[in-house]
C-alpha cells in the first residue's frame, strides 16, 4: 500500500504521506517551512479521516484491536520504543533520500520509476522489526489519527514517543545524507577531477 500511495502521489506532492518525511525534506532545504507545515496538517487530517472511516465500517475490529493506536507493548520500556522509532524512521527517511537523489536519478533513468519500491520495502521491514515493540509508528500522522479517534488516556500518555522518535530519526537521516554523504561525494569527485586534470597535463 505504501508503494501504491507513493507511486500515485509522487508526481503531485512528492508522495510524503508522513510528517517525519516532510520534516526531513524541510531540513534538507527541499521545501519551505510554510509548505512543510501545510503538508503536515493535511497528513494529520487525512489520517484522522482514514481512522474514522475504519471505525465506521469495522467498529467491532476497531474496538478489538484498540483502534490501531500505537502503544508500548508489555515487556518493553518507553525508552526502547523511542529508540525503535528513531532507528526505524532513520532507515525509512534515508531510503527515501537515497532513492530520490537527483544526482542518482540523472545517472540512472530507471530510478524515479522504481523509487516507491524500496520505500515500500523499507516500511515492510521496519514494521516486521517494530510491530512487537510499539505497533510501528514511524509516521506521526498515522499515530495521531488513531489516537484522536480511539481517544484513550494511555495512548495519549505515550503519544509523544511517536512524534519525538520519528522527527529525531528523520533529522539524523537528513543530516547524514546531505552533510556527510553528499559532502564526501563532492570531495571525492573534486579529487578525481583534479587527478584527471593532472594526468592530462602532467607539466602543470
Amino acid at each position: 500500500m505504501i508503494f501504491v500511495l507513493v507511486y500515485c502521489t509522487a508526481g503531485i506532492s512528492g508522495g510524503h504521506i508522513n510528517p517525519a518525511v516532510t520534516f526531513g525534506m524541510f531540513l534538507a532545504r527541499k521545501m519551505s517551512l510554510i509548505r512543510a507545515l501545510s503538508y503536515m496538517v493535511a497528513q494529520c487530517l487525512g489520517c484522522i479521516c482514514g481512522v474514522g472511516l475504519a471505525k465506521g465500517f469495522q467498529t467491532a475490529y476497531f474496538d478489538r484491536y484498540g483502534g490501531g493506536a500505537n502503544l508500548v507493548a508489555p515487556g518493553y520500556t518507553k525508552g526502547t520504543a523511542l529508540g525503535a522509532e528513531i532507528i526505524g524512521t532513520f532507515v525509512l527517511v534515508y531510503t527515501i533520500f537515497a532513492a530520490t537523489d537527483p544526482k542518482r536519478s540523472a545517472r540512472d533513468s530507471h530510478v524515479p520509476v522504481l523509487a516507491p519500491l524500496p520505500i515500500g520495502f523499507a516500511v515492510f521491514v521496519i514494521s516486521l522489526a517494530t510491530i512487537p515493540i510499539d505497533g510501528t509508528g514511524i509516521n506521526p500522522a498515522r499515530s495521531f489519527g488513531a489516537a484522536v479517534i480511539y481517544n484513550n488516556d494511555k495512548v495519549w500518555d505515550e503519544h509523544w514517543i511517536f512524534w519525538v522518535g520519528p522527527f529525531v530519526g528523520a533529522g539524523i537521516a537528513a543530516f547524514y545524507h546531505q552533510f556527510i554523504l553528499r559532502a564526501g561525494a563532492v570531495k571525492a569527485l573534486g579529487s578525481f577531477r583534479s587527478m584527471g586534470s593532472f594526468r592530462s597535463n602532467p607539466h602543470n
